[in-house]
């Protein structure tokens, strides 16, 4: 291991690395145990407001043989790309935390396979540490284990990772979140560190493109995210106490570990392809980012979003999950309605095309109706439970 990768032994002792190497990831997070919910009976408690989507969770299954067939379809057309993306986020990270420790810190789970990816390669240089706690949409940040990581290593240098941005809202409930914390904040932009693979929604501080594509680890769940299930909270503390109970995991926000899809886990197998293709195609420029090209970007999303809910007579925008990997998840853990595509041609898109069929999901092809996008699911509307 470099000697700049470096792990906090205290954080790795109450923390845990799911199935990553301990140098990859530390997550802090606490482990638990709850009923699946099935599907049908989950989008209706969702909707009804009966109770919050992270009170529940669905089983999930080892990844079908269209999946992974995607999957490496997706591998194939973009890996290179990840790879080359990755150094690039990396060098600009390094520029602007000249000659200090960087503290990247990945929203479960799917910032986890980009922060695993950026640590190591910030880590050829630069003192770095990773790790990965929950942030959950109208619940806001786990402060509890943010304060552990901010009592080790202090808020200045810390940087949030996520894949990617659809609507914004987990870049919001950031936003929102993190207000007491002005050390979290660029200063000029007024906007929490985070950084995305893909900013398609215009929020993050910093991201490799504004681009809607198939990215590999969007297409998979926890066999690509430490066998990490999406987190939990059944009871919030309060944020002013948070702080009280940093080192104590139990106040942490939960996960599963699904142990049962151990055989079907590549987790490190494809951190270490990535590096592999990064060691081959090696650059040294940085992402080309601005306000400027944010802000422009949020424009264009909110005008798509606008038009989707009025175009559809959709009220509640969390219906809406667009981007192929918001698209893709949403077919696969909730209940579909109908799939929007820019293209049906576009090589990105078949795994969706796939799902659609196989699962009688109505197709509208929309073309440049979809603005930045190039898929989007619609969820159903629940009205009682079956």
């Amino acid at each position: 291991m470099s000697e700049f990768n470096l792990i906090n032994p205290y954080l790795a002792e109450i923390g845990f690395h799911g199935s990553y190497r301990a140098e990859d990831v530390t997550f802090l997070m606490n482990v638990s145990h709850i009923q699946p919910t099935p599907l049908e009976e989950k989008e209706y408690l969702i909707q009804s407001g009966k109770m919050h989507y992270s009170q529940m969770i669905s089983v999930e299954e080892p990844p079908s043989e269209a999946q992974l067939a995607h999957f490496n379809h997706a591998f194939e057309h973009g890996a290179v790309r990840l790879a080359i993306e990755v150094q690039k986020l990396a060098n600009t990270l390094i520029q602007r935390f000249k000659q200090q420790p960087i503290i990247l810190i990945s929203l479960v789970r799917a910032g986890v396979p980009l922060g695993v990816l950026l640590k190591h390669q910030i880590s050829k240089t630069q003192h770095c540490y990773h790790y990965g706690i929950s942030i959950i949409r109208d619940r806001g940040i786990d402060f509890a284990a943010l304060h552990a990581i901010i009592e080790q290593h202090g808020a200045e240098n810390i940087v949030f990772v996520d894949g990617w941005t659809g609507k914004g809202a987990i870049c919001k409930e950031l936003t929102v979140s993190l207000k007491h914390i002005p050390q979290l904040f660029d200063p000029g932009w007024q906007i929490p560190r985070l950084v995305t693979l893909s900013d398609l929604a215009g929020y993050s501080w910093l991201s490799a493109s504004c681009d809607d594509w198939l990215i590999p680890f969007g297409i998979l769940g926890s066999v690509i995210s430490g066998l990490t299930s999406r987190t939990i909270l059944k009871d919030a503390i309060d944020p002013t106490m948070a702080h009280q109970h940093c080192n104590e995991p139990q106040y942490w926000h939960s996960c599963l570990i699904y142990s049962h899809l151990e055989a079907h886990d590549i987790s490190i197998e494809f951190t270490q392809k990535i590096l592999a293709l990064m060691a081959l195609h090696p650059t040294s420029e940085s992402v080309q980012w601005s306000d400027a090209i944010r802000l422009k970007q949020q424009h264009q999303c909110q005008e798509t979003i606008d038009w989707i809910s009025n175009h559809y007579q959709i009220q509640n925008i969390n219906r809406i999950k667009p981007s192929i990997a918001e698209a893709t998840r949403a077919v696969l853990r909730r209940v579909p309605e109908r799939i929007l595509l820019r293209d049906e041609h576009n090589p990105h898109v078949q795994l969706l095309l796939h799902f659609a069929q196989e699962k009688n999901i109505p197709v509208d092809i929309l073309g440049s109706k979809l603005g930045p996008y190039h898929a989007v699911t619609l969820i159903k509307k629940i009205e009682k439970s079956s």
